[in-house]
């Protein structure tokens, strides 16, 4: 069983550099330290909250009520599950590894590197947006998923978690935004338009 973590966590710090140092370009250099960063993408979820609210009534509040226990909930499991309990130091903190990680981030994050709550957060709420909207959106609901894949992946390319970390993050969001979405579709689920809601603000 040792072996086969050992194994595991090797492949691990393989893949990260891959990622990490050697499939790197100056766009991403720039670009995934921003995407990194929640005060960038905040107000993009803000704007989402209030276009629900306003659109869909009643139902909307209720969306955004599940949307953040959503948020809350895989933040909490992954801090007080994972986070607390694993222990799992980041990339760049580890004194025997941090000399392979290009760091692209002004300093290393504390605490535990297992699980990432950035890719836990989004993949949960990519994951509740995908079962609420598509209905109304269809293949466009799938947007929410690309955003979470692309913050995932920033998490590796500037250097603060390994690919496994993120992996793990992604799982646990993915089964509280099915948990949740399922719960908010069967109870308050929105209505499918002839002509998609207008976008009023």
């Amino acid at each position: 069983m040792l072996s086969i973590l050992k194994t595991l966590e090797e492949f691990d710090q393989w893949l990260f550099m891959k990622l990490n140092s050697g499939m790197t370009n100056p766009v991403f250099d720039v670009l995934m330290p921003f995407l990194r960063h929640g005060t960038h993408w905040a107000p993009l979820y803000l704007f989402l909250g209030v276009f629900v609210g306003i659109n869909f009534g009643k139902k909307g509040l209720w969306w955004i009520l599940f949307f953040v226990v959503t948020v809350a909930f895989t933040d909490m499991i992954g801090t007080y599950v994972f986070k607390h309990n694993v222990l799992r130091l980041r990339p760049c903190n580890d004194p025997d590894f941090f000399y392979n990680v290009r760091l692209l981030v002004q300093r290393c994050s504390g605490g535990s590197s297992f699980t990432s709550n950035h890719a836990a957060n989004h993949f949960g709420m990519a994951t509740f947006f995908l079962i609420s909207f598509y209905p109304i959106l269809k293949k466009w609901a799938w947007i929410g998923m690309v955003w979470a894949v692309l913050i995932a992946y920033a998490q590796v390319y500037v250097g603060v978690h390994y690919p496994f970390d993120v992996l793990a993050g992604a799982l646990l969001g993915i089964l509280v935004g099915l948990l949740t979405g399922k719960l908010f579709k069967n109870r308050y689920g929105f209505p499918i338009f002839d002509n998609k809601p207008t976008m009023t603000l």
